[in-house]
């Protein structure tokens, strides 16, 4: 049986995957670009559902599902700013995080947006860049005296 993939808008009940995907997209699957320390100083505690649930009000999320199993997630902002952007290790060279961007670009065009804004890692950098993204900027990041590199990135919508 082939496995089905949906992109389908998160819903309260969806919050402890979410989770669970952000951390494991921090911890273990930006640890090619990142080092150790630099990813415990980005995310050193895992977010509590309520924590979460509050950070993510008044987004807009969308979640990738295989066969009923979120896979990775993302999030718009009303003002245009894609805030959160991850997959699971296993789902990336899938097409889910380019299947999620496609949902949230057609959201953002509909709702009137006219232009989107990232603060992209190094593992994302390269994805946003081939969907036409530009870089506007480093933009590192310094937590624990830590510092975490990042660049500013933003994609002019059509109108």
């Amino acid at each position: 049986m082939m496995a089905v993939r949906e992109i389908r808008r998160g819903r309260t009940d969806d919050i402890p995957a979410l989770i669970d995907i952000l951390w494991r997209g921090m911890h273990e699957g930006a640890a090619p670009r990142y080092s150790a320390q630099q990813r415990r100083a980005w995310m050193p505690v895992r977010p509590t559902p309520e924590g979460y649930a509050i950070r993510l009000a008044g987004q807009a999320v969308f979640v990738a599902e295989l066969d009923g199993v979120p896979t990775g997630f993302m999030t718009l902002c009303g003002d245009g700013c894609v805030d959160f952007a991850y997959v699971v290790p296993e789902a990336r060279g899938t097409g889910t995080a380019d299947a999620l961007l496609a949902m949230l670009v057609n959201h953002a065009r509909i709702s009137g947006i006219g232009a989107l804004t990232a603060r992209a890692s190094d593992m994302a950098r390269p994805f946003f860049a081939r969907h036409g993204w530009t870089t506007t900027a480093p933009a590192p990041q310094v937590r624990d005296g830590v510092t975490i590199p990042a660049t500013d990135m933003t994609l002019p919508l059509a109108a």
